[in-house]
């Protein structure tokens, strides 16, 4: 069982059960109309920080192009949101009242050849992050068939046991309950235990 397309899985799934939750769909060019005046910038001063022209601006602003991904990603970095939220209506301005608590072992849970996974949280929809509890059964790199990646960040916390944390760009990590680590998930990335049982680490994954 390959554990590269086990892991992104996991993200889809909680990323898909976020977005059939969304409420009808926004008008693009009027949301994006209304969060420029909110931030009172001009024209040129939106565009100027989303790195396009004025005019792709003013088209997308007028309905009158439909900007492709890498556009739509530019302008949502120049208005300091994720690209879901250029489609998600505006949200209250008073306080939120979500919570969700997830009891011991009442988890999701998702089990892999390297991994058991146990998503928590799960009852809330349109997270902006992925908390799950993982029981790391692998022992040796070998047994991945290649690096696991997918969007966003991730944080890992160590709760019992000794891991050892590969990524693609720096030297393997030795790491012991109590210590932590925050990478770009895009990053090739994976963890076995060193301990005579399995390690179980906490990972948070952003999915904005």
């Amino acid at each position: 069982m390959s554990e590269h397309p086990s892991t992104p899985a996991i993200i889809r799934i909680a990323r898909a059960s976020g977005e059939d939750a969304l409420a009808r769909p926004v008008d693009l060019a009027e949301r994006v109309r209304s969060l420029r005046k909110e931030r009172g910038w001009t024209l040129e001063q939106a565009a100027q920080a989303a790195g396009m022209a004025r005019s792709t601006m003013s088209k997308i602003e007028n309905g009158q192009m439909s900007p492709t991904f890498e556009a739509l990603k530019k302008l949502a970095e120049g208005l300091g949101i994720s690209v879901p939220q250029l489609f998600t209506p505006p949200r209250s301005t008073g306080p939120g009242g979500r919570m969700s608590t997830t009891r011991a072992g009442e988890g999701e849970a998702h089990v892999t050849t390297t991994y058991e996974h146990e998503l928590l949280a799960n009852g809330l929809t349109r997270k902006a992050m992925l908390p799950y509890r993982a029981r790391i059964r692998a022992r040796d790199f070998e047994e991945f068939d290649g690096w696991v990646r997918h969007d966003g960040e991730e944080f890992l916390y160590v709760l019992t046991g000794a891991v050892r944390l590969f990524t693609e760009f720096y030297a393997p990590i030795d790491m012991k309950r109590g210590d932590s680590a925050y990478y770009d998930a895009s990053m090739g990335h994976n963890v076995i235990s060193l301990s005579p049982e399995d390690a179980t680490i906490l990972w948070v994954t952003s999915l904005g």
